[in-house]
């Protein structure tokens, strides 16, 4: 049975580690949160909290 060199090992590895980084970038960016009115106000709006200790 025919055996890998160690440099074909990191080669693959390093192949195998870019497809999952791009992989999970390409999922990451391309989700685009819906942001509705009602929260754009209570984030704008908020009262600060001053705590007494």
């Amino acid at each position: 049975m025919p055996q890998m060199s160690p440099i074909l090992w990191f080669l693959l590895f390093i192949m195998f580690s870019i497809t999952m980084m791009l992989f999970n970038n390409m999922n990451f960016f391309s989700y685009k949160p819906l942001i509705t009115k009602k929260t754009e106000s209570k984030l704008m709006f908020t009262k600060n909290k001053y705590w007494s200790w």
